[in-house]
């Protein structure tokens, strides 16, 4: 039986970051991770202006954009848990 020690822990934001209409978030491990606004409801809708005010929140957990009162999970982001379905890429 090997010794490994493992340290499972959730994912923590460090920073995060909005170009045009992708939303960066940099992990404490040295991830970058970016996923489409237009995979959330609520952000889907917001314009540039309103997602580039994202604040990491929750000890790195959490990302919160407050002017749109939308939180999203990092652990759920690095999980793929999206609310809507890519958008359909024109032919």
């Amino acid at each position: 039986m090997m010794n490994t020690i493992t340290t499972e822990t959730e994912p923590v934001a460090i920073n995060a970051w909005t170009e045009g209409r992708m939303i960066y978030v940099e992990l404490m491990d040295g991830r970058i991770v970016g996923f489409p606004a237009d995979r959330f409801q609520i952000l889907s809708q917001a314009s540039e202006k309103q997602l580039k005010s994202v604040q990491i929140e929750v000890n790195g957990h959490a990302l919160r954009w407050e002017e749109l009162d939308e939180d999203l999970t990092i652990a759920g982001i690095i999980a793929g848990r999206f609310q809507l379905p890519l958008p359909r890429q024109a032919a």
